[in-house]
């Protein structure tokens, strides 16, 4: 079936989602999200967009976008294509990361730029990751609290009120709301344990690490495939179980 044209936002504003390929891991540690917000940072002079948020999760990224100069396509392809690039390069591996088709809705009224800006905001404590929104390190909450930041933070404090430490005070507490809004939910899987992969190794044959490797090196690969396609489970982390290198495990 041909693809639906994707809607054009006549605010030019869109709530994106990019998230990886099967949904697998996209930041492995804090580097690579810190790599990803450098090129978020970048590109936002090279494209002329406005930032208005972002929220980092372990498989898929959030942004609220505004276009100005380059479509936001050619601006996300722009920020992906490096990204991938730098991470390929990283890991020793080569090939997508990225969902080839980004997901993004349209941002209409100021109501429900406030109500995606807050679910952006919310996304790792909705996801069980952190008891509240000033426990997440890698969203663009806390850049809303300072006063040197990339993000364009001026226009959505004025949404609250004209007086900046006004504004600010109702912008925290309206990013503490509870609600139950939903803007390109994706399901997250909180990282399995190590508990768990060992239990999943076992269930695919190989009940110890000592008897993975003394497998053929395909049968291995092959294992090892299964288990970084499972949702949840990292290559950083099979790394440290079975003891095989992280870039052979990215490259298999």
């Amino acid at each position: 079936m041909p693809r639906t044209k994707r809607q054009k936002s006549g605010t030019g504003i869109y709530h994106i989602m990019l998230r990886g390929i099967n949904k697998q891991t996209i930041f492995e540690g804090e580097e690579d999200k810190r790599a990803f917000l450098k090129r978020l940072k970048k590109y936002k002079d090279i494209c002329d967009y406005k930032l208005y948020g972002y929220c980092l999760m372990d498989n898929h990224v959030h942004l609220l976008m505004k276009e100005n100069g380059e479509s936001i396509s050619e601006c996300l392809q722009r920020i992906s294509s490096s990204y991938v690039y730098w991470y390929n390069n990283k890991y020793e591996r080569c090939g997508h990361l990225f969902q080839e088709r980004f997901k993004s809705e349209t941002i209409k009224t100021e109501a429900s730029f406030k109500k995606v800006l807050r679910y952006i905001h919310q996304n790792p404590q909705k996801a069980g990751l952190v008891k509240n929104i000033y426990e997440s390190k890698w969203t663009s909450f806390h850049e809303y609290l300072k006063k040197e930041t990339f993000i364009d933070t001026k226009a959505p404090l004025l949404l609250f009120s004209q007086n900046l430490q006004k504004s600010i005070n109702l912008f925290q507490e309206y990013m503490q709301e509870q609600n139950d809004d939903q803007f390109l939910e994706e399901s997250y899987i909180s990282k399995r344990t190590d508990a768990e992969v060992l239990q999943l190794l076992s269930l695919a044959g190989v009940p110890s690490i000592s008897m993975l490797q003394q497998l053929d090196k395909s049968t291995r690969n092959q294992i090892i495939k299964e288990m970084k396609e499972i949702e949840g489970v990292s290559i950083r982390q099979l790394s440290r179980i079975t003891g095989v290198s992280k870039s052979v495990i990215a490259r298999i």
